[in-house]
């Protein structure tokens, strides 16, 4: 560990960029090729040890010698620039994907995990042979294939931390019940795995599981020290668990940030082998708090280089770049994995989009962008850096609609995005014209081209007697009210984020969605943990319903010709999808563009990677 060429580590991001072989690809080396820069060592995505034992289907393998040359061009590559490669090493016991045929599921109890999955076996002794002898064999393998050093998995709520875990560990033999006991046989395999390789070995752990009932940090410097005294060189400190605490486990943006840095900084105290710190690292400023405050020897920042694939070298100072920033939002890296599409990422255009990096153009033109949202935003810059010449117009406030999208609770981070944007629209001195344009006058102009992204506006359903209704409003605290009764028509992203909000603020809320379910097309974490608060605030969900007729504060709703009354409403928030918005569509002799909401309301994502793509085709 003291030989890396920076403090900078990337830990294990799943890719699922492979082709259910389990072999590494191209694309793979690509991936980390473009992040092996200034950084002290990667740690490639979870190896998964036996076939039976992948948490996707394209996930990459080390369970037998014909891994062994795809993984080590993956080390070569890694190691291209001066990194260091670490091989991370998890049997994911109960959380072995159930929808991959021929898995299997082992773990110190036979409960499933608690958010779904399947009925595990609970391991006898012959089967805790066979895993020690599976992390040995991938072990000996990892040094074969060049990896300089493994990581083991301890924590996460994979196999190894279900033994630890009191919550989930029931065993009533001598690998169950007291914290000595349920220790025993990670310390076996930690055992077994250091007499096997003579590399460093890394331990990942969750220094909390973050519930009453599991283990808690006090536990983990009690492991640590077990494990510096077996020979282990360092400790990588997360949170959480993927059965328990799933949002933890993935620092998303809901959870605060800073909780693991405490952990980490509790153990580091207790222990003289370096302690790594992880979790939503994802501004200098976080870095500078790590190093001034908790003293950080290693610290590892993963989604960030996701991000932005030179974030380590901005941060160095190798590149006076703006960082494109992490939102911590798991929209496209999460999401992506979870939908089959591989990883990708909301604020980073080309990645896993085929999209090439921008080049100078050949001749000079002169561009019209309309409108300062995302997409226009993104065209303007990728335009600029392209050379071309760049007038913006925006008639109100640079960032559009998503000026709304950091006000909901808990997404303050997504105003990080717009601040890169704005920094960037300075640095590259475009030109921003307040006004609001017309076809009329941009035609004389001298314009090469107009770039139309304009967004979209709220659709608004023809209900019998809607007069007064509301949109986003409430989002904005000086607009935000107290103890009344809101009914939201419509219930996907938008309803449900005013509605966050507004049960924040003590009022009654009523949400009437058309749809089987709520929150449709919302990222998996953020809906699941809205979907919970507003039932703890006793929010009323209607699904399969739409409203028929408002009458007053009465409102009535249907479903399958069936009426309801919902009496003493007080106000309406009208939230049933967005229309694209276009003022005008064509201009004399010159030709037009459409990008982002403008051509169809969509996501952030999307948005981004439209514009980027007209901006390497002009």
């Amino acid at each position: 560990m003291k030989n890396l060429q920076s403090k900078f580590i990337m830990p294990p991001i799943k890719l699922a960029y492979g082709d259910k072989t389990g072999k590494v690809n191209q694309k793979h080396l690509n991936f980390y090729e473009e992040r092996n820069k200034y950084i002290g060592a990667i740690i490639p995505e979870p190896l998964y040890m036996d076939a039976g034992l992948r948490e996707i289907p394209t996930q990459i393998g080390i369970d037998n010698d014909d891994k062994i040359e795809g993984l080590q061009k993956l080390t070569s590559t890694i190691k291209q620039n001066g990194a260091k490669a670490i091989a991370h090493l998890n049997h994911p016991g109960r959380i072995a994907n159930p929808k991959i045929p021929n898995n299997f599921w082992w773990s110190a109890t036979d409960k499933a995990c608690e958010n779904g999955g399947a009925k595990p076996e609970k391991m006898n002794r012959e089967m805790m042979d066979k895993v020690i002898e599976m992390f040995v064999e991938s072990s000996k393998r990892a040094v074969k294939s060049g990896f300089d050093m493994i990581e083991i998995q301890f924590g996460h709520g994979y196999l190894l931390a279900q033994f630890i875990s009191p919550s989930v560990n029931d065993r009533d033999d001598e690998y169950g019940g007291s914290f000595e006991n349920r220790i025993k046989f990670p310390l076996e395999l930690a055992n077994a795995v250091r007499k096997a390789v003579d590399v460093p070995l890394i331990a990942r752990i969750s220094g909390d599981e973050i519930i009453p009932n599991g283990f808690h940090v006090a536990d983990m410097i009690s492991f640590s020290n077990e494990l510096e005294k077996i020979g282990f060189d360092a400790i990588h400190v997360s949170a959480g668990s993927a059965c328990t605490t799933p949002p933890w486990f993935f620092q998303h943006m809901f959870i605060p940030k800073g909780k693991t840095w405490e952990f980490a900084s509790k153990i580091q105290k207790e222990i003289s082998i370096p302690t790594i710190f992880v979790g939503q690292i994802n501004t200098r400023e976080d870095v500078e708090l790590l190093e001034n405050k908790y003293n950080a020897e290693y610290i590892a920042v993963g989604r960030s280089l996701v991000a932005d694939e030179n974030f380590v070298a901005k941060l160095l100072n190798k590149n006076k770049e703006n960082y494109r920033p992490c939102l911590a939002c798991a929209e496209g890296c999460l999401g992506g994995v979870k939908q089959g599409k591989g990883l990708g990422c909301v604020v980073n255009p080309i990645l896993n989009t085929g999209l090439q990096k921008i080049e100078k153009a050949s001749s000079v033109k002169k561009y019209a962008v309309v409108g300062g949202g995302l997409a226009g935003m993104q065209a303007s810059i990728s335009l600029t850096e392209k050379g071309h010449n760049v007038d913006l117009y925006e008639k109100e406030e640079l960032g559009g609609q998503f000026n709304l999208a950091y006000l909901p609770p808990n997404k303050k981070s997504l105003k990080r995005i717009i601040d890169f944007y704005l920094k960037e629209i300075s640095d590259k001195k475009i030109n921003v014209i307040k006004e609001d344009v017309s076809a009329e006058t941009l035609k004389d102009k001298g314009y090469d081209g107009v770039i139309l992204a304009t967004g979209a506006i709220p659709n608004v359903p023809t209900i019998k007697g809607l007069k007064e209704y509301y949109w986003t409003e409430f989002l904005n605290d000086e607009q935000l009210f107290e103890n009344e009764n809101v009914l939201i028509i419509g219930g996907g992203l938008i309803g449900l984020e005013v509605a966050s909000k507004l049960v924040d603020a003590n009022n009654k809320v009523y949400i009437v969605e058309l749809l089987d379910e709520i929150a449709n097309g919302m990222e998996m974490i953020e809906k699941a943990l809205t979907v919970k608060k507003l039932k703890s605030k006793d929010a009323i969900i209607y699904t399969n319903h739409k409203v028929v007729e408002v009458n007053g504060k009465k409102v009535i709703i249907e479903t399958n010709g069936k009426q309801k009354e919902i009496n003493d409403i007080d106000k309406i928030v009208v939230s049933v999808g967005m229309k694209s918005y276009l003022p005008f569509e064509s201009v004399e002799d010159i030709k037009v563009h459409i990008i982002g909401d403008a051509k169809k309301p969509s996501k952030a994502q999307n948005a981004i990677r439209d514009a980027y793509e007209l901006a390497l085709q002009l």
